[in-house]
């Protein structure tokens, strides 16, 4: 029979040969031998991290630790707690690992990680502090700690962590996108937008122009910002609907440098554009052959800014009302829906969860609002998440049933004397109008919104309302509220 330590060797040599089954029933018999063998168990925990089984590895890894407290073995079983997402056991055992082993870099590390995945940032960012002192060349450290600060608001520390993460990897289009959004936040767009131009939505548009006019829209007829003014531009759209209305306000300007201008948008806000064509000369929301569509360069939409060379407060042009609703659907609205003498307030709580689920905001923290005298509410949710307006009952009358299109909403929002909603498409299109709007921002703030949440560079009628903490929006709805009885 060979010896305990024979099979640990053997085991070893199977398991990095990636025998993991053969290497297991090798560490197993030497289990069987010394039952208290820390080292054993650690390599079992291991393993079976590299077959997913996390429930056993986080089991061994236990054992390795209560058999020997060594720094290694505390470095397995933090792997094992961050792969069951147990950051609870991680936080548990700071005291004891920060006094054994202060300047272990991967302890820290995970320590600081734990922190951040509970919420509790501050803790995090002085463990991460602490782990760059030991390793200040790591770039997932600089770059965890960039996304906190950018949470907490400190946006120049996030600035900065995110420029020496830049210096690690120079070359790294994701570095250089969240990059470009630190800058943006910052206000500092002449740089952010260069930056910006890495973006994956800018790719993925562009691919699919690509592949919709091969000949017409290949990558060496790209607009640059060259002069135009004698050719065809085709603009199109990118990311969602929101950011289209946001930097529709850029059409005009771009209209001016070419002979025709085209946009490709979604087609739920072709309407929309067909009544407020920006300068356009077409509107495009369906597919038209190759062979029957004509223009020499193309762009994507959130590039306009950056290729029109805006600089400073340009960056900010048509802060309101460059969208206008059709007035006979308006006053179709109106007498339908509106035709009272009530403060009429329109509310959405939900975007697309796809994207973010930290912007969506239970239906219910609306109802200490509606009971404002004098004030009658109105839903705008459509789609996911409409159903939640039975959960207001009889507090507002749910105008989202009948919205189709961006269209309908414009002329129903043009009623309105206020429009209280979380950071949504909604937002940015009656901010576009210039109806008075208060955005409900996460915790976390979205890089256009900026710094300074007292203003609203975007759109002069938008006033902006953020959480106090993580998860907290009772003490925002507390801020609406005292807002509305001023």
């Amino acid at each position: 029979m060979p010896k305990t330590e024979e099979l640990i060797q053997l085991g070893f040599s199977l398991h990095k040969a990636g025998k993991l089954e053969d290497a297991e029933h090798a560490y197993k018999d030497a289990l069987s031998q010394d039952e208290n063998n820390a080292e054993i168990y650690n390599l079992i925990g291991v393993l079976k991290l590299q077959q997913n089984d996390v429930i056993s590895a986080v089991y061994c890894a236990e054992k390795a630790v209560e058999k020997n407290p060594t720094e290694y073995f505390y470095e397995t079983l933090f792997q094992t707690y961050v792969r069951a997402g147990l950051y609870k056991e991680i936080v548990k055992r700071e005291h004891e690992v920060t006094e054994k082993f202060p300047d272990d870099f991967a302890l820290l590390f995970n320590l600081a990680l734990a922190f951040k995945n509970l919420h509790r940032n501050r803790e995090a960012i002085k463990y991460y502090d602490r782990a760059l002192k030991i390793n200040p060349a790591s770039y997932q450290a600089w770059f965890n700690l960039s996304h906190l600060y950018s949470i907490e608001g400190e946006v120049q520390n996030a600035l900065s962590a995110l420029k020496i993460c830049h210096k690690i990897q120079p070359h790294d289009k994701d570095t250089e996108y969240f990059l470009s959004l630190a800058y943006m936040r910052a206000k500092n767009y002449d740089k952010g937008l260069k930056y910006f131009e890495t973006r994956l939505c800018r790719e993925t548009a562009i691919a699919l122009q690509n592949k919709t006019y091969p000949h017409k829209a290949a990558r060496e007829k790209l607009w640059h910002g060259e002069n135009i003014k004698n050719k065809t531009l085709l603009v199109y759209y990118e990311a969602g609907f929101g950011d289209v209305i946001m930097f529709s306000r850029y059409l005009p300007l771009v209209a001016n440098k070419c002979k025709k201008l085209l946009f490709i948008c979604q087609k739920p806000l072709a309407p929309l554009f067909r009544v407020n064509p920006l300068g356009t000369d077409e509107i495009i929301d369906k597919f038209i052959p190759e062979e029957q569509i004509d223009f020499d360069v193309h762009a994507p939409l959130l590039s306009l800014p950056y290729l029109l060379g805006l600089k400073g407060n340009n960056v900010f042009a048509y802060s309101e009302g460059y969208i206008r609703p059709d007035a006979k659907l308006a006053e179709e609205y109106k007498n339908k829906y509106f035709n009272n003498d009530k403060i009429k307030v329109g509310i959405k709580w939900q975007g697309n969860t796809y994207y973010d689920r930290d912007r969506v905001i239970p239906a219910e923290e609306f109802i200490p609002l509606t009971e404002v005298e004098g004030t009658q509410y109105y839903s705008f949710q459509t789609f996911e998440g409409a159903e939640d307006v039975d959960k207001l009952k009889d507090r507002v009358i749910d105008v989202g049933k009948d919205l189709i299109d961006f269209s309908q909403t414009a002329a129903a929002l043009s009623n309105l004397d206020l429009v209280i909603c979380n950071d949504t498409s909604l937002a940015h299109l009656a901010g576009a109008m210039g109806i008075p709007c208060w955005i409900i921002l996460p915790y976390e703030v979205n890089w256009r919104w900026h710094d300074d949440l007292s203003v609203c560079d975007w759109y002069d009628s938008v006033k902006l309302f953020r959480q106090h903490k993580s998860g907290d929006w009772k003490g925002v709805f507390g801020d609406i509220l005292a807002e509305m009885h001023d």
